[in-house]
């Protein structure tokens, strides 16, 4: 019975927006907005690619990417970032970042 509800290991980091912001800058970082492509044209971080998590090609477009870059990803909130992180690290992708609170979090 232990272990049913419990919780899975995360395989990407939240980072809060300070670490973000100083990590996206390094020349090997990736920086990435998982929201549709409405909320992408309202307002983004600059730099960003958008690959909207809800995509068809979501899978095929993140698949593509080489993985020995860091990734930087964000959303609204954190959730769907999240979500993509983990499917990153599932294939294979090691240096995942989530923006922590998403982009209504961010100061800069």
């Amino acid at each position: 019975m232990f272990g049913l509800f419990g919780s899975r290991t995360k395989n990407y980091k939240d980072i809060h927006a300070e670490a973000f912001n100083k990590g996206m800058k390094s020349p090997n970082a990736v920086l990435i907005d998982v929201r549709s492509p409405g909320e992408f044209s309202a307002g983004k971080i600059a730099g960003a690619r958008n690959i909207d998590l809800f995509s068809p090609t979501f899978q095929q477009q993140i698949a593509n990417l080489p993985k020995d870059k860091e990734y930087y990803l964000y959303c609204r909130s954190g959730n769907r970032s999240g979500q993509a992180c983990s499917m990153m690290a599932n294939l294979g992708f090691e240096k995942l970042y989530n923006l922590e609170g998403g982009i209504i979090s961010w100061p800069y």
